[in-house]
């Protein structure tokens, strides 16, 4: 595989750049934090190290993989699909600065707050994600996209989500905020999966029109996941089983449609679909935790190491190439990168069943993830500090 030269990269690199466009800095920013918060966590969990968290530390974790890893995540990518979706200026500059200065000031607060009221605390760590609604949600008022809404209604959902969770320490607020994060992959991933799969058949002359989108089944699927969320938060063991079924089920059909297997000689293209694979898995694997005492810990890693780190990581990969003016050409280690993240998810989940004990599953899964995403902090920190390659603004 070719890999794009990195020196021209660091020669026309800059700090204002990455303010040029949502997903620069936002994609930069998560991957740091995704590097340094998981070990910090292992060394909390272990007694190595001692942080003035906000919260207590396994809260702590959740709430920064999801509302810090996650929300960053969700602001690089929507914040810039929705400027083309829309056809309208993107957010830049001194916005994108008090944005992203918000979503710093979270991750801050909550590592070194620990003597700080908490209504400040709470407060910034819950005005992020309004923002980036906002943001988005008037560009789709402006030009009247309905297909745009649902993203925005399972964004909601996810902020309703943290509100619980920030205010009441319920770990059932983080279950549905993992549900609800596999619905927004669902939206998301059910749109550019299958459509880049298409694309990238037809431009080889494969067979594209064997990769099928069903909107029926992909609103099927969404509704299922929202149907799930609400009753996981509300108890009912037995409802939420056969609801994480029948999603998982809606889920595996689709993958069946979007026929994965036609472009595994393209790395940009089987992440996506791996990655999107876990959620099914996780799904699957939260009935069992319901109704054969399996441990719970193996479907939220499912879904957050593997659906979720899997994925944006794939994501991420793929349109700060696209979004630069480069070609869709991995930079070398890449995939050694998507290997090592997917592994990461294996042997946490496995971890979790007691296959690996404690200490060396951890400490595998963690630098697996770690490796995964230093490689990508290395070959696309020169790409997204960088003007675009074909001289466009952005």
């Amino acid at each position: 595989m070719q890999s794009i030269p990195a020196s021209p990269e660091r020669a026309s690199a800059s700090v204002s750049q990455l303010f040029s466009y949502p997903f620069r800095i936002f994609f930069l920013s998560m991957t740091v934090l995704a590097i340094v918060a998981i070990p910090l966590w292992v060394l909390e969990v272990t007694g190595t190290v001692r942080l003035p968290l906000a919260m207590p530390g396994l809260f702590w974790h959740q709430h920064e993989m999801l509302f810090g890893f996650l929300s960053a995540a969700i602001a690089g990518f929507l914040l810039t699909a929705v400027c083309v979706w829309t056809q309208t200026e993107r957010t830049h500059g001194s916005l994108l600065v008090g944005l992203w200065g918000v979503w710093l000031a979270g991750r801050l607060l909550l590592a070194f707050g620990g003597n700080l009221p908490e209504w400040l605390v709470q407060g910034v760590n819950l005005a992020f994600l309004p923002l980036v609604m906002i943001d988005a949600g008037w560009r789709v008022w402006k030009a009247r996209q309905k297909r745009q809404v649902m993203i925005l209604v399972v964004l909601g959902l996810l902020w309703l989500m943290q509100i619980g969770f920030v205010t009441r320490l319920d770990m059932s607020f983080s279950y549905g905020a993992l549900i609800m994060a596999m619905a927004l992959i669902s939206i998301i991933g059910g749109r550019i999966t299958p459509a880049f799969s298409a694309g990238w058949l037809r431009q080889r002359g494969g067979n594209a029109e064997a990769v099928k989108m069903i909107p029926a089944l992909d609103m099927a699927a969404v509704f299922s996941m929202i149907l799930l969320m609400a009753s996981l938060i509300t108890g009912w063991q037995t409802v939420t089983a056969i609801l994480a079924v029948v999603a998982a089920v809606l889920m595996l059909v689709r993958l069946a449609n979007w026929k994965g297997w036609l472009v595994r000689s393209e790395p940009l293209l089987w992440i996506l679909h791996l990655s999107i694979l876990w959620v099914p898995v996780a799904l699957l694997l939260l009935a069992g935790s319901l109704l054969a005492g399996w441990p719970s810990n193996a479907w939220t890693h499912a879904a957050g190491t593997g659906a979720v780190g899997c994925l944006i990581l794939g994501v991420i990969a793929r349109v700060s190439l696209g979004h630069t003016g480069r070609p869709l050409i991995l930079p070398k280690g890449m995939v050694l990168a998507f290997v090592a993240v997917q592994l990461a998810a294996v042997i946490r989940v496995i971890t979790a069943f007691d296959v690996i004990p404690w200490h060396p599953g951890i400490g595998t899964s963690t630098a697996l993830w770690v490796i995964a995403y230093t490689i990508f902090l290395v070959r696309y920190t020169g790409v997204l500090a960088s003007p675009r390659a074909d001289g466009r603004e952005g």
